[in-house]
């Protein structure tokens, strides 16, 4: 469902999955938060990289259904409503 929702809503959406178990014991969860607490906080901090903003016409007003073009991107996205 990830690729569907990048491909065709410009929804980014990630699992990520940091062990072999899938459905750890809620008593694994601290552990687990501890081992991977430092690499998931760094991998957040990312969300700031990159180009973000508002597609506006001259009158300031945002612009519907652009489309947004990045050279060496082969993924088109645009914008929303």
């Amino acid at each position: 469902i990830n690729d569907f929702s990048y491909l065709h809503t410009n929804c980014f959406e990630l699992s990520i999955y940091v062990g072999c178990d899938k459905y750890p014991h809620e008593s694994e969860l601290p552990e687990e938060w501890e081992n991977n607490r430092e690499s998931l906080i760094v991998f957040m901090e990312q969300v700031h990289r990159g180009i973000k903003g508002i597609v506006r016409d001259v009158h300031g007003k945002g612009i519907p259904n652009a489309v947004i073009s990045v050279e060496g991107v082969n993924h088109d996205v645009r914008t929303g409503k």
